[in-house]
């Protein structure tokens, strides 16, 4: 800054130099004519020009001097802020700055005050900002915990925007609608999703349409070459102002659901009937004995011998609902103990073979098999051979056959028992599920009546209780065989009977 003023100071008594000498060189470069007038002027003039001169010269070098001051003024500001930052200059207040002139005083002062109120400014600013960033952290995490919750969901969920486009769907919504959701976020659900599901477009742009908070429907979806059935629930989604901005669907398969209902429905029928027959041969030969229509000894014999299988088929009935309400609840009473096999077999055969001869069917059985001891409970084991038996009679025609196996395999320490018929048979796409409760062969229903829970408490006091397996092999119009397989007593207790 002193180089400046040293340099501006030379330049400007350079210039006041040259301006007198201008002024003289004006009058000798003229001509003899204009020589004559200025000696003539000169002796009037001289004076007066030279003072002009230098009092233009002057004035420019005092306001130069004066604008250089200034400069560095605003140089030792700028210095000091540079030095010791903003809030050092507002906490202090004082600026040393070597000028008196009372104009910069002001300027210092409206700088300090402009830096002060541009301080708090950035100051209010950065918090704002912090809390921005903190709210679009938390938004970032909800979010995430809402895709987490909806792809965690095993129904299928989709979520719209107010122009029908998709915003959300997990997994389930995919594979049921058949799009790729990465590939597809933001186009219009009519795209997206085929016209065989019209009837699921109509009813959630009507819903979406008509505001409401919720609306359900069931809708039968073809999928596979099989009918689908699914409860649809349409919520709407409503900003702040409760305007709807979109709409969220969850779709939950009930397929299952209704065909267990109807199952249910059939059982109670066929409950009904299956109660209603044996109390009505029951009821019916009672009151002829009591009425005194059987005159001789052998026909009171018959009646009462009715009546007994009637009961007994009663109370298996019975016993099978209540056995597999008590299975399932965890509240049956097992009472284990070694028994054998071949011995349990041989008294069902017996009970069995009355109910067969009706239908002229041979029940036959084998020699009992030495170390055929399971741990099992007695009363349980006797009605999964007597279901099995009575099942395997109940679907083969007259004249028909039915053997019961026995095979001891010690390597792998199990026993198997297999019921061979030459009934009807099963179809190949309905034989898993025979051990399902109240499913009953479709093809095989006007064989037989059935409740459809003696195979399944079969299979849940073999698996669920003694720990063993059920299996089925059949062929249509060839027969069937059931069977199941126990561990053997010696490994049950831990020891060699």
């Amino acid at each position: 800054m002193k180089f400046s003023r040293s340099l501006y100071a030379t330049v400007a008594l350079i210039m006041a130099y040259c301006l007198l000498i201008g002024s003289t060189a004006e009058g000798r470069t003229s001509d003899a004519d204009s020589g004559l007038r200025y000696t003539s002027y000169a002796q009037q003039w001289d004076f007066v020009a030279v003072v002009v001169y230098v009092a233009g010269a002057m004035g420019v070098i005092f306001l130069g001097w004066y604008w250089i001051r200034l400069a560095g003024a605003i140089t030792s500001i700028a210095r000091l802020l540079k030095s010791r930052g903003i809030n050092a200059v507002c906490r202090t207040g004082k600026i040393n700055i070597p000028i008196r002139v009372r104009q910069i005083g002001v300027l210092r002062e409206a700088i300090r005050e402009c830096l002060d109120s541009c301080a708090a400014q950035i100051a209010d600013y950065e918090k704002q900002i912090k809390d921005l960033q903190i709210q679009v952290q938390l938004s970032r995490r909800r979010e995430k915990n809402t895709e987490a919750i909806i792809y965690s969901i095993r129904d299928a969920v989709i979520v719209i925007d107010e122009f029908d486009k998709l915003l959300k769907a997990n997994e389930a919504a995919e594979k049921l609608f058949m799009f790729n959701f990465e590939n597809s976020q933001h186009m219009p659900i009519r795209e997206l999703i085929s016209n065989n599901y019209s009837e699921f477009l109509d009813f959630l742009s009507h819903s979406r349409q008509s505001k409401g908070q919720a609306s359900k429907r069931e809708i039968e979806f073809v999928k596979d070459e099989s009918i689908r059935t699914f409860d649809c629930i349409v919520s709407c989604i409503y900003d702040k102002n409760r305007q709807v901005c979109g709409a969220v669907m969850v779709l939950h398969d009930i397929t299952r659901e209704k065909e267990i209902s109807e199952m249910k429905n059939d059982f109670v029928s066929h409950v009904s009937h299956e109660l209603k027959t044996p109390l009505a041969s029951i009821t019916a030969y009672s009151e002829m004995l009591a009425d005194g229509e059987a005159e001789d000894e052998q026909t009171r014999r018959e009646f009462y011998s009715i009546i007994q299988n009637q009961a007994n088929r009663l109370n298996r009935l019975i016993e099978d609902i209540l056995n597999t309400s008590r299975i399932e609840s965890g509240l049956i009473k097992v009472n284990k103990e070694p028994i054998s096999l071949a011995i349990l077999i041989e008294e069902q055969l017996q009970m069995i073979k009355s109910y067969a001869e009706e239908k002229n069917i041979e029940v036959t059985g084998q020699k009992p098999i030495v170390f055929d001891q399971v741990l099992a409970d007695r009363d349980m084991i006797s009605q999964v051979i007597i279901n099995l038996l009575s099942n395997a009679v109940k679907y083969t025609q007259h004249g028909g056959a039915v053997r019961v196996e026995t095979q001891v395999d010690e390597v792998a320490n199990l026993i198997r028992v297999d019921v061979s018929d030459t009934g009807v048979g099963i179809p190949e796409d309905e034989i898993e599920h025979v051990f399902d409760k109240y499913y009953r062969v479709g093809a095989n229903k006007k064989q037989a009546k059935g409740t459809g829970l003696g195979l399944n408490l079969v299979k849940q006091i073999i698996e669920k209780v003694h720990g063993g397996r059920v299996f089925v092999k059949s062929q249509v119009g060839v027969g069937s065989t059931f069977g199941f397989e126990l561990p053997l007593a010696k490994v049950c207790m831990g020891s060699v009977v």
